[in-house]
């Protein structure tokens, strides 16, 4: 497997676990800009046109995150929209170890969309297991 792969596996962690865990206290970490910017780098490095409105949202979320001042009726929407459009990004995910990851973090997307419109949903950010290629 290209450790390119590997890499977005560990991205796709990263992210999983990070909007598992209290976003707001993310923001106004350091870390959750970086989290965005490789997030972003790893769908611009897929090189596909159906990606480009996930990389359009990333960067409006990024820049929202960025600006200190949290509203959660641009959040809830765009984190809905993520978790529509990561699902079908899920399908041209060549690996399926990565695929896994990809339709598990458009669930977690869509489910934290969901809290922050009041519902009440629990986030499972229990990582996918990876299949071993040797079964």
């Amino acid at each position: 497997m290209e450790k390119k792969e590997v890499q977005h596996q560990v991205h796709l962690d990263g992210a999983i676990h990070l909007l598992s865990g209290d976003l707001i206290e993310e923001a106004n970490r350091a870390g959750l800009d970086n989290q965005f910017q490789r997030w972003i780098g790893d769908f611009k490095d897929a090189n596909n046109p159906a990606f480009h409105q996930l990389i359009v949202d990333m960067q409006a979320l990024k820049a929202h995150f960025g600006s200190g001042t949290l509203d959660v009726n641009i959040i809830a929407p765009l984190l809905a929209r993520l978790g529509t459009n990561t699902a079908q990004a899920a399908n041209f995910a060549e690996n399926v170890n990565t695929a896994t990851r990809i339709t598990k973090l458009s669930e977690v997307l869509t489910a934290v969309a969901q809290q922050l419109q009041g519902g009440s949903v629990e986030v499972d950010g229990s990582l996918p297991q990876d299949y071993s290629s040797h079964s």
